[in-house]
């Protein structure tokens, strides 16, 4: 497993735990199930984000593919 895979279920299990197992989408709110989950860079790259834990949220690959598609899109 990539160390990406990991960082992401570890943040999926912690925030699960906080949350008494509902893992809300940083984009839409909606319930991620842990096969759907994605790890999203709150501030993107681009923007002078960073990897760090503080700056990553779960997030569905839809909404996250979503995200940076759509054209002038605000963030979240």
């Amino acid at each position: 497993m990539s160390r990406l895979n990991l960082t992401r279920d570890k943040i999926y299990k912690t925030v699960a735990r906080q949350l008494h197992g509902v893992v809300p989408c940083w984009v839409c709110g909606q319930p991620v199930l842990p096969a759907e989950a994605t790890l999203e860079h709150m501030r993107p790259l681009s923007e002078g984000g960073n990897s760090h834990l503080e700056n990553l949220a779960i997030s569905h690959a839809l909404c996250n593919q979503r995200r940076h598609t759509l054209p002038g899109a605000p963030a979240p």
